[in-house]
Formats: structure tokens, sequence, C-alpha cells
């Protein structure tokens, strides 16, 4: 496991979108400003690493908000997406074939 700076709040510890309350606790750390992860670890294709879901204020789909993943190796670039995480470029939608990672599994090995 390895704890890494929480993309939604960027390590802050609180909601950056004020939803609830100026004070209120990030919903993705839960203020802890650090999420754990397992190795090894990726930047989320769909919202780039931000955690933010692209267009919104809402945690992102794909990593809940973390800004990375785990993903397990070996892996190509996505045929669909071609990389983007995007069902279309720049949609609100994840690719139906990474599933917004971005990546699949490489089936050569």
């Amino acid at each position: 496991m390895v704890g890494i700076e929480c993309a939604f709040c960027e390590g802050e510890g609180i909601d950056p979108f004020d939803l609830l309350s100026p004070f209120s606790l990030c919903p993705v750390c839960g203020g802890r400003k650090v999420v754990q992860l397992e190795e090894p670890i990726r930047k989320c294709a769909f919202c780039d690493g931000t955690g933010v879901h692209p267009h919104t204020r809402l945690t992102c789909t794909v990593c809940m908000g973390k800004g990375v993943q785990t993903v397990k190796e070996p892996v190509v670039v996505c045929p669909k997406c071609h990389g983007s995480g995007a069902s279309i470029h720049g949609s609100n939608l994840p690719c139906i074939v990474c599933h917004g990672s971005g990546v699949v599994p490489d089936n050569e090995e």
C-alpha cells in the first residue's frame, strides 16, 4: 500500500467545493489529506488525475476522486478511446471498453 496526496481536495482535507459547508471534510479522504492504494498505480485517464468528474463538481466515477487507479500490468493503450478514458473525447461518460482507465490488459503474454 502506498499513501498519496488526495487529488480531489489537493491534500487540504476539506471539501474543495464547499457543497455542504466551508468546514466539510473531503468526501474522498475524509479529512486525512492522503488516500491509500495498492501499487502499481496510474494517473486516471478520465479525469486527468484531478479526481473531479469532467465538467462537474463531483468526484470522478472512474478513480473515485483519488486521481489515480491501481492497474494490474502489463497493459496496452485502449483501442477504443486511444487512452483518453472517455467514450467520445471530451464527453462526460467513461469508455465502455477500458472503463475509463485508458488502458486494457495486454493479452499477448
